[in-house]
């Protein structure tokens, strides 16, 4: 028998692409990015939906099914803190552990003193990223390290299968989405800006700072470092439809955090070849552009037409529009304090500017400006998600067709330094090959299963900066 639920999720599938496409769906698509707020809607906890994954799921599907959206994310509350506790990662304060349990998981930035990694320490980053995160890196942020040999190699065990299984729950929870309310997954993989990750999990905000004011030809060259590696974890988390896009979550790479010098220097530079590289596969990438990015607007517009979704938080959506709308799909745009203090009425207000302005003709995706947490009121949430459905429509006809195709002609991949050891690899064959008397056999064979399995390592290290 046929679920009717996969006829609404393919005509959602057509509006969502569509509208990234830059094109004109039947209407407006509705995606809020929404993590503890599906808390507040299923009536869970922020411990509950942070703690316990299932929990999390549950409430996604609760939300999607009551608000009836088009795409959402299957769980944006994406850092499972089950799994951050297995290794006692010290940057993170968990709801009902450390804090509150209706308070959403916190990330405690380091005092200057006490980086991740230390200045002295950038040589050893950029000779081998790899290594480092696991000889330096993994033994300081996790507490459980600290504690011995056994509840060292019991907390990587640990955390090692807690990952595993996590990501391995994600395509029955997308499947459920699909199967039980019609609703889209948003994005597929992760990507994070080299610049950002030695701010985040590395140097800290300050450190960086005063790093990039002092020794700025370290920091470029650990950027340089890094991109290779975060380069590879998003090419190969890449949506195989070339459909759903890959998001990149960025903050501290904007004026005022850094100056124009160092955006146009160091962190752009960086990262605009890993998004090339992206396009050429024929993805696109979701520029979560948390904060206010208006200063940086003519350096995406470098972008081939299409490449990118850009989304909208504090910057002036009609500068944003004026400047990108005519060769990117837009998103977001409603504030957060307004769907946390403000009216129905004003939301509903609000959203009618955003539609006449980014949403004309096409191209618009309907969302608030930031992650979505338990602050936003329910009937704030559907005001902005009737409001929509109603207002922003095109055409009104649903269609299943395809969306318009990606752009036939793509840049060539850029190439970029591959390290002492390739991206992909802990420890590259080559090693591991000139430790072996000989191989009778099949050295092919051997090579591959060798490089499968080291591989895991490599992507449990990467997603353990990236995603925890």
């Amino acid at each position: 028998m046929t679920n009717p639920k996969h006829e609404l999720y393919a005509q959602r599938l057509n509006r969502y692409v569509t509208a990234m496409r830059n094109g004109k769906p039947d209407r407006v698509p509705l995606r809020p990015f929404a993590a503890e707020f599906t808390a507040t809607y299923a009536g869970y906890t922020d411990q509950q939906v942070t703690h316990d994954y299932g929990q999390a799921f549950d409430a996604v599907i609760k939300t999607c099914a009551g608000l009836d959206w088009d795409a959402a994310v299957p769980n944006m509350v994406y850092v499972w803190t089950g799994l951050t506790q297995a290794s006692d990662l010290r940057y993170y304060a968990i709801p009902g552990i450390d804090v509150d349990p209706n308070v959403g998981f916190q990330y405690r930035e380091p005092p200057q003193d006490q980086a991740w990694m230390l200045r002295e320490e950038y040589d050893e980053l950029i000779e081998d990223p790899v290594g480092f995160l696991y000889r330096k890196w993994l033994p300081r942020v996790s507490g459980e390290q600290a504690r011995g040999a056994y509840r060292r190699d019991v907390s990587l065990v640990k955390s090692t299968w807690a990952m595993a299984n996590y990501f391995n729950a994600f395509g029955p929870q997308i499947q459920r989405m699909k199967d039980e309310t019609g609703t889209v997954s948003a994005i597929c993989g992760m990507l994070k800006a080299p610049m950002d990750v030695l701010a985040d999990k590395l140097r800290g905000y300050l450190g960086l700072a005063f790093d990039l004011m002092e020794i700025p030809d370290k920091v470029e060259a650990a950027c340089r470092a890094l991109m290779p590696h975060l380069g590879h974890v998003a090419l190969t988390s890449l949506d195989p439809s070339q459909q759903i896009p890959i998001p990149i979550w960025m903050h501290r790479g904007c004026v005022p955090f850094i100056s124009h010098e160092h955006f146009n220097t160091i962190y752009w530079p960086t990262l605009k070849p890993i998004v090339e590289a992206i396009w050429a596969k024929g993805n696109q990438t979701l520029f979560y552009a948390e904060g206010k990015w208006d200063a940086h607007l003519d350096a995406f517009a470098e972008l081939p037409d299409g490449a990118i979704i850009y989304h909208i938080d504090r910057g002036d959506y009609r500068y944003v529009h004026e400047k990108l709308g005519a060769k990117f799909c837009l998103s977001g745009g409603v504030p957060n304090t307004l769907l946390a203090f403000g009216t129905p009425e004003k939301v509903r207000a609000h959203c009618k500017e955003l539609i006449d302005t980014c949403g004309g003709a096409g191209g618009f995706i309907m969302d608030a400006s930031a992650i979505m947490q338990n602050d936003a009121t329910v009937e704030n949430v559907r005001a902005m998600t009737d409001f929509t459905r109603e207002y922003g429509v095109y055409s009104g006809v649903p269609s299943v067709a395809a969306p318009p195709a990606v752009a036939a002609v793509r840049p060539p991949a850029p190439v970029w330094p591959m390290g002492k050891v390739p991206p992909g690899a802990c420890i590259a064959w080559e090693e591991k090959r000139s430790e072996l008397a000989g191989i009778p056999g099949d050295a092919a064979l051997c090579k591959r299963i060798w490089e499968d399995v080291d591989s895991l390592a490599y992507y449990y290290i990467w997603h353990m900066v990236l995603s925890f």
